[in-house]
């Protein structure tokens, strides 16, 4: 009777073993199975550099339309109400911080659903500004979370300076200021398109001369900002066009020839460092410096629209 208690229980426990491997097993199975089909999906989207090479549909207005409306649109939504935020912090404005901070993380997550509605076809660098937008509102939205958490336990000023070293946050901000990036090369080729004489690529010096900056047609000098402003790791709230016509205002002012500034390197981080660019300034000033100039027909060009 023992002997066949011992074995009976022996055939459960090889028998249970069994299951459990088995169960373990298709556990890791679905795991990658799912992993593999997350970076096919990412894969399907992302340019290679071997796609890069490939010749690339032409780019349409109405991409960049569509692009701006259901993805642009929704990141700058909830990057306005960051900076809102953000600055009250650094001005120690009265603020429940991680009331704030808990409303901000549920807007990056639906701003984030909405600009992931749309699908941007063959336009690589618009498919590549969609999923770095993406990415910058999910990391957003656990940095929100951290500063919710450290606001239970932190001032004002200490959330401040944490928040912006904070990994995620930092990491957020590098993905939106690439994608960003994208956007206006995405321009660039669209402008390449309609006229030949605009280049659809171009690699800016590490110090260009105000003479080279110049010579260069509106949406080649917005790529070239933006690509400046993507090297660095902090957001502001105008666009970079709006830098762009304040760099060639102060060119045209004279002020650059007055501080003796001979690049458009040191003009930039005069003006970044100054806080001398206003939202706005590209509309204020678009008919006296860029009136025959070629450009996409987006709101944030056109006046009483952005």
């Amino acid at each position: 009777m023992e002997k066949r208690f011992t074995a009976t229980a022996l055939f459960f426990s090889v028998g249970f073993l069994f299951m459990l491997i088995l169960a373990v097993g298709a556990f890791f199975y679905g795991v990658q199975i799912g992993s593999d089909r997350i970076e096919a999906k990412y894969a399907a989207l992302m340019e290679t550099d071997e796609q890069k090479d490939e010749p690339a549909v032409p780019y349409q207005q109405q991409d960049l339309v569509s692009f701006y409306h259901t993805v642009f649109s929704p990141y700058r939504e909830f990057q306005n109400e960051w900076l809102n935020t953000m600055s009250k912090l650094s001005r120690s404005e009265p603020i429940e911080a991680e009331a704030a901070f808990k409303n901000l993380g549920k807007l990056s997550k639906r701003k984030a659903e909405e600009a992931s509605a749309y699908d941007m076809g063959k336009s690589l660098l618009l498919e590549e500004a969609q999923i770095q937008y993406i990415r910058s509102m999910q990391l957003f939205q656990e940095a929100a979370e951290n500063a919710e958490k450290a606001a239970k336990t932190k001032d004002q000023d200490e959330l401040y300076d944490y928040i912006m070293n904070e990994e995620t946050y930092l990491k957020a901000v590098k993905q939106s200021l690439e994608a960003q990036n994208s956007y206006y090369l995405a321009m660039q080729k669209w402008a390449a398109s309609v006229d030949p004489e605009i280049p659809g690529e171009y690699k800016a010096p590490d110090l260009l001369a105000l003479d080279k900056w110049q010579d260069k047609p509106l949406v080649v000098k917005n790529s070239v900002v933006s690509g400046y402003l993507a090297d660095g790791s902090k957001l502001y709230p105008f666009y970079p066009h709006d830098l762009t016509s304040r760099v060639d205002l102060f060119i045209e002012s004279g002020g650059a020839a007055k501080l003796k500034l001979q690049s458009f390197n040191a003009v930039m981080d005069l003006l970044l460092s100054t806080d001398a660019v206003p939202s706005g300034h590209f509309i204020s000033f678009k008919n006296k410096l860029y009136n025959n100039e070629l450009l996409p027909q987006l709101p944030f060009f056109l006046p009483d629209m952005n």
